[in-house]
């Protein structure tokens, strides 16, 4: 019998210490960068944190002597939720000592918010934080996406967390196969080790050819790495406040819209989560959803517009039609797909047909969210379309009674109690963002303010802050519980609120 493949030394440390390993290296970055652009003290500052980190994690690992992991697949995302809680507190260390004009807690909110990739925009105007600090939030931010991409098939697929309990057969924090989630040796890490080695190369390479690709269509070098991380990642973060604001124009925002279709479904990249007899894109209902959105809100957001303008010149009303439309859709596919970038016509659009601030528009969008395992947050789309399915069915019922339902096409992703899972999680998210939101309220936060950060934070769409309200809300202006409040939200926004009770769940660990 063939013995089974054991991981090295270095595998058999904990996930956790792996991943601020990848964190503290990654510092080498831009402290290269600073020192390329002849900022020593930024590149100092970058490198002994890194140095620091590396050298922590080393103690560590020799204090544990090469022991194993006690758990599997549940510890793996206990690290996570550590990842997202703990170890923005050691990303905040040289941004703060760089910065040194703001308190600890700003800096640690802004790493929280851009390794969930949320994005909140902590620090308004872009001037305040050198090149290097830009740099750095985007790195975050990128990271932050490969490692949900990476832990959707490699550590959330396995325990039916994060969407997947739509369509697998297992209760939501349980093996799809039963088996125990306490000891399941080395399969959960070399499964980990074989999936990021197959997904990393490619989410790395996309983000190099995008790029690539905003540098040829005139877009600054620093800008354009950002916009491109910021794209994949879905964080929306931009050192020049936005793709509005960048060299590139229309050209580059038909470049981040085509790259946005890889967070409308996992198909657009990788297969590995499809289901027996549904791996077609074309096939697929949460590519064929966002589709349906990304084109139907624009179509009738022009309709509103033409109808609200007809009586200007048609010639000037054609013109600033088209602009209108490809505004508009742009805007939806960023928000839909919780990035949170807003087009150079998307004000131009409201200023043609006289409508406000639609806010309730992009909220609802970024509620609904991106794919399931992908880097969007949300509620998702694959969820939304189990709930459609039910919804179907229930008025089927009403008009045929005695009718008997058959899975057909692409139903058949969906389980049997695939809808019910689906409702409940919505409710969870529901009272979460009411929670959230009570919170903030009873801490001086207005309560327009308060849905607007809720929803933002929960879904992962720090730009809703600055776009969704008829004021922005300045953050840095907010006191630090609500901080810390904002804080927690988007940590439970990005891990959802399932894979949370799984981690509380003590019958889920004795397994």
């Amino acid at each position: 019998m063939r013995t089974p493949e054991k991981p090295g030394l270095l595998l058999n440390l904990p996930l956790f210490l792996l991943i601020w390993a990848a964190l503290a290296l990654s510092m080498f970055a831009p402290a290269a960068f600073a020192l390329v652009q002849g900022d020593t003290d930024s590149a100092q500052s970058f490198l002994f944190a890194g140095a620091g980190g590396l050298v922590a994690i080393t103690l560590i690992a020799l204090a544990r002597g090469g022991k194993a992991p006690r758990y599997g697949t549940l510890g793996q995302l206990l690290a996570l939720l550590g990842t997202f809680s703990v170890l923005p507190a050691y990303l905040a260390v040289p941004f703060h000592d760089v910065l040194q004009s703001t308190r600890f807690l700003n800096v640690y909110f802004d790493m929280v918010s851009s390794i969930t990739t949320t994005g909140a925009n902590l620090f308004d105007d872009p001037s305040r934080l050198n090149a290097t600090l830009h740099l750095w939030r985007a790195q975050v931010g990128w990271m932050g996406g490969m490692l949900m991409w990476i832990a959707a098939s490699a550590i959330l697929a396995p325990l039916s967390l994060g969407g997947f309990e739509v369509t697998a057969r297992a209760h939501p924090g349980r093996s799809a196969g039963g088996g125990s989630t306490r000891s399941e040796g080395y399969e959960p890490r070399l499964r980990l080790l074989r999936i990021t080695a197959t997904l990393a190369p490619v989410y790395i390479g996309l983000t190099m050819v995008v790029w690539v690709l905003l540098m040829i269509a005139g877009e600054k070098s620093l800008v354009g790495l950002s916009h491109a991380m910021s794209v994949m990642a879905t964080s929306g973060i931009s050192p020049v406040g936005g793709v509005q604001n960048g060299a590139a124009g229309q050209t580059g925002e038909i470049i981040l819209f085509l790259f946005m279709f890889f967070a409308l479904s996992r198909l657009t990249f990788s297969n590995d989560t499809a289901t027996t007899g549904f791996s077609r894109l074309d096939k697929d209902p949460e590519f064929r959803l966002g589709l349906l959105l990304v084109l139907g809100i624009p179509v009738l957001l022009f309709v509103r517009h033409w109808l609200a303008s007809f009586e200007f010149d048609a010639a000037e009303n054609m013109s600033l039609a088209l602009h209108a439309f490809w505004g508009s859709m742009f805007t939806v596919m960023s928000f839909l797909t919780t990035t949170g970038f807003v087009s150079a016509d998307w004000a131009e659009a409201q200023q043609w047909s006289g409508l406000g601030t639609p806010g309730l528009i992009l909220m609802g969008l970024a509620l609904i969210g991106g794919g399931v395992a992908t880097t969007a947050g949300g509620v998702k789309l694959l969820r939304v379309y189990a709930l459609y399915l039910n919804g179907y069915r229930e008025i089927d019922r009403l008009v045929h009674p005695s009718s008997v339902s058959g899975a057909i096409g692409g139903n058949k992703r969906i389980q049997r109690n695939g809808a019910f899972i689906a409702w409940i999680f919505f409710m969870m998210f529901a009272l979460s963002l009411a929670l959230v939101a009570v919170v903030l309220a009873a801490f001086g936060v207005s309560f327009d303010q308060a849905i607007v950060l809720s929803i933002a934070t929960l879904s992962t769409t720090g730009p809703l802050i600055q776009v969704a309200a008829e004021t922005p809300v300045r953050l840095v202006e907010l006191g630090g519980w609500t901080k810390g409040i904002l804080c927690a939200a988007m940590i439970l926004g990005r891990l959802e609120t399932l894979a949370i009770i799984a981690l509380l769940t003590p019958d889920l660990w004795r397994r």
